[in-house]
């Protein structure tokens, strides 16, 4: 599939692209095409969307920042073509990136859901800082979780290998928060690693799923115990970073858990992404300091597929 761009006729006075960000540019419109065209190759479900964070990476080695932040920009609407969901396994799942305003830096926020050998399996995180720094690491985390998501039975052996990827990759302060969620007939478990916790919608209640034991972020050697729950079908789980808690008015934190039934439990789950978006966006008029991700997942009953067995860690926990 080929892309045409009309370029448009230059205003009185601004200079065209130097060679330097024509060579960024070009190099990182190539890099979109040859992921999207394997994205569409390799069916619906999206095999290789956390590749996107590289793209403008990519751009940031030769071309300006304004070019960088185009790219982005053009990235992140293609991304949203191949988008989180419908359906894996038992769950329903919807996605979005909310972006910070144009005035703030790009974030490290970061989230994928993959139907494996394992159950359905989700990360959502957040990098410390800010940048093209917080974008590497973003695809660096996202990559490793690509692979070792199909190959680590226990959600803690992921934990371990997460954090040997970050720790090779930054410095002795740099981190990554995460809460890693895995769903097996319709048992579910959490591994939070300083992250926020993700909160639970029950038949008009909200709970927070706090971990039985706090654990540091990625990079500082977590040891996180996992928390486990039964699902019952129609409950909601919200996975999301800390900027939709830190977002605020007037001093005022937007009332994230007050008002997440009202926002969360009506419709499909991309509906209820949608009306948090709105209430959010209208909570801070227009002006989000932080990017935020947000992951919205429904439990719609057992698969009718094979089911795979609870690991024996595992057994017993679910009724605790």
């Amino acid at each position: 599939m080929l892309f045409g761009v009309a370029m448009p006729i230059l205003p009185p006075g601004r200079r065209p692209l130097s060679p330097g960000s024509r060579a960024g540019l070009g190099a990182a419109l190539a890099l979109l095409a040859v992921i999207s065209a394997v994205e569409l190759a390799d069916g619906p479900q999206a095999n290789y969307i956390g590749l996107f964070v590289a793209v403008p990476f990519l751009a940031a080695v030769f071309a300006s920042w304004q070019t960088v932040l185009a790219t982005g920009v053009l990235t992140t609407a293609v991304g949203v073509v191949f988008a989180l969901g419908p359906q894996l396994g038992s769950l329903q799942v919807a996605g979005r990136y909310i972006s910070a305003t144009a005035a703030a830096d790009i974030g490290g926020d970061l989230y994928e859901a993959l139907d494996t050998p394992y159950g359905v399996r989700v990360i959502i995180g957040d990098v410390r800082g800010k940048g093209l720094d917080a974008v590497r690491l973003a695809s660096i985390v996202l990559g490793s979780y690509r692979h070792v998501a199909y190959e680590r039975p226990d959600l803690r052996a992921i934990v371990a290998d997460l954090d040997r990827a970050v720790a090779r990759s930054v410095g002795d302060e740099d981190f990554v928060t995460a809460a890693l969620v895995e769903e097996r007939g319709g048992t579910l478990t959490i591994v939070n690693c300083g992250h926020p916790a993700p909160l639970l919608l029950r038949r008009g209640q909200v709970i927070a799923l706090e971990p039985p034991a706090t654990a540091p972020p990625l990079g500082f050697m977590p040891v996180a115990q996992p928390r486990v729950e039964r699902l019952e079908p129609g409950d909601r789980l919200l996975l999301f970073t800390d900027g939709l808690g830190e977002a605020r008015r007037d001093g005022e934190f937007f009332p994230t858990t007050d008002r997440a039934w009202r926002l969360l439990g009506h419709g499909t789950v991309g509906d209820g992404l949608a009306s948090l978006e709105t209430a959010l966006i209208d909570w801070v008029h227009g002006q989000l300091d932080d990017d935020i991700a947000v992951v919205l997942l429904e439990y719609v009953g057992p698969d009718d597929g094979a089911t795979v067995p609870m690991p024996s860690w595992e057994v017993g926990a679910a009724g605790s």
